[in-house]
């Protein structure tokens, strides 16, 4: 008996958009609908199956790799597929939100790879959802040209052969698409909404430029999860007539649970895996909120503190090259978030040599690429890795054998020597506070101090108060972090921001309602998963 045809989706509490019936047509409404009735059942049990596993960790302070799955890791003869032609030199990577003017940018900024982020770096608004499509499909078709409002500079793609091979980043598992309900009313997973749309409108176009629907996935947790995704990729291939094999995945290691699971990941995608990704911000965000209970010792120090040569991310770090060139795959480094001062050339000096610093260890270390987040320091990655790499695409042949981590060396926080600060907790408030601000507007990616910041750093920001209180921290100074020391300093910092904006600007922004759900989320006894949760049911749009 043939299935039962898909329920219909129904666009709910959504302003038509300029060009939408391009994105959402009947055809490609159908294919998100399948995915929807097909798939989201079993996503909501691993989204139960997290909760449970959590519960795990509070009652034992301990993660393990896992027993059941040994031979999976034991058994060297396995190798993911091999890396397509457009997906073999990666080594350096540019992301960004997939707005007009970032999408042309990005494409053209010398990077071998743009991450066309629809996840951390894009406030879901209906309006960023349905354009960021549409802006992909336009620069397949070349139908991109853009000119700024405002400065009345104009934007056009270089040649073909010039741009970067576009890997496009769906939202998580965990968050869903409130705009589009079936008959229920039971809303579409945000993943399979921004997966579904982008496969079905431009996987024969890929193809046609001699590229591929190539797919970033964020916030893994466990490789049944990678499992998941590889049925939905079978699935879309076989529905849409495109040999197995087409699509490619890099799975983020961004979580601790999934630190643990590798080779796993790996395994499951082993058809579709192109690589793993050693993120920084999610990867302490989860392990503060996993072992947020464990006491002292997996207390984090302020966020800056914690680079990536502390003992428990280098154990993080090598066993992620090690576990990827063993497999075949592609093994990506972190990202490289400062933006370039127009105006101050000593800022400048100073941050390019500590990003110079930081490419050449993962370049050494074995990493195949790299991130940044500007196309300023796309050179500046291009010549670590070059150094290295020289004529090379990549560099998956050094084994890194030499590498021996340990269960426990993945979180030995506490072998770490740095501790909280007074400053670290002002710097947590200014960071949560001005990115909910931006996000609320409908801004995922936001320059702060700086630094690009995306969802990460609001995560990792108020996850750190809220561990301080709870832990009952003693900072630098002397004073005990309780919650009525962040409000006190939320306090401080809003009033900074009215002096430093203007009354006008202060009240046409979202400032007050980002400090209150920066504490709402900082100060709750009950520890939100995500932060976007309920920033999501305050978003317009």
């Amino acid at each position: 008996m043939s299935a039962p045809a898909p329920s219909p989706l129904a666009i709910v509490d959504a302003e038509p958009l300029p060009r939408q019936e391009e994105v959402l047509t009947e055809a490609a409404l159908a294919f998100v609908a399948e995915l929807h009735r097909r798939f989201t059942p079993r996503r909501d049990e691993l989204l139960a199956r997290r909760a449970e596993r959590r519960a795990e960790i509070a009652r034992t302070s301990t993660l393990g790799f896992l027993p059941e799955t040994a031979a999976i890791r034991a058994d060297d003869s396995w190798r993911v597929a091999p890396a397509p032609d457009a997906l073999n030199d990666r080594r350096v990577e540019i992301t960004g939100p997939t707005d007009r003017k970032m999408t042309i940018n990005a494409l053209n900024s010398g990077a071998k790879v743009w991450l066309a982020d629809f996840e951390d770096a894009s406030a879901p608004t209906w309006e960023n959802v349905v354009l960021g499509q549409v802006n992909l499909s336009d620069a397949y078709t070349r139908n991109i040209d853009f000119t700024d409002a405002k400065s009345g500079k104009s934007y056009a793609l270089k040649a073909d052969e010039e741009l970067a091979t576009v890997v496009m980043r769906p939202r998580g598992w965990h968050l869903n698409e409130r705009h589009l309900v079936d008959a229920d009313g039971t809303p579409v997973p945000g993943a399979l909404v921004d997966f579904g749309l982008y496969f079905f409108h431009n996987v024969q176009r890929l193809l046609d430029l001699g590229k591929g629907p190539y797919f970033y996935l964020p916030k893994t947790e466990s490789h049944l999860e990678a499992r998941l995704w590889n049925e939905v990729f079978v699935f879309a291939q076989e529905y849409c007539g495109i040999p197995q094999g087409t699509v490619r995945a890099t799975v983020l290691i961004e979580t601790i649970t999934a630190a643990y699971e590798m080779e796993e990941i790996l395994y499951e995608l082993r058809d579709h895996a192109s690589g793993l990704n050693a993120g920084r911000w999610d990867y302490l965000f989860s392990i503060v909120k996993n072992f947020r209970d464990g006491g002292a010792r997996f207390v984090l120090p302020d966020r800056n503190a914690v680079t990536m040569t502390a003992p428990f991310m280098r154990a993080y770090t090598e066993l992620l090259v090690r576990t990827c060139h063993k497999r075949g795959a592609h093994a990506i480094g972190g990202m490289a978030a400062f933006i370039p001062s127009r105006r101050d050339a000593e800022v400048n000096k100073v941050a390019f040599e500590k990003v110079r610093a930081d490419k050449d260890r993962e370049a050494g270390d074995g990493f195949d690429g790299s991130w940044v987040a500007h196309p300023d320091l796309v050179p500046i990655a291009m010549e670590s890795f070059d150094k290295v790499l020289g004529d090379k695409p990549n560099q998956k042949d050094r084994l890194r054998e030499d590498v021996d981590v340990k269960a426990a060396d993945l979180i030995a926080v506490d072998s770490l020597d740095a501790k909280p600060t007074y400053a670290g907790l002002v710097n947590a408030v200014q960071v949560g506070i001005r990115y909910i601000e931006a996000w609320l507007r409908g801004m995922g990616a936001v320059a702060i101090f700086n630094l690009m910041e995306d969802a990460a750093t609001a995560e990792i920001s108020r996850s750190q108060i809220w561990q301080w209180i709870n832990a009952e921290v003693v900072l630098d100074n002397g004073e005990q972090v309780t919650a009525d020391l962040a409000r006190k300093v939320a306090a401080e910092e809003l009033a900074n921001i009215r002096a430093e904006i203007g009354d006008e600007a202060f009240t046409a922004g979202n400032w007050q309602q980002a400090h209150d759900l920066l504490l709402t989320v900082s100060l709750d006894e009950d520890y939100a998963d995500f932060l976007t949760l309920p920033a999501y049911e305050q978003l317009k749009g």
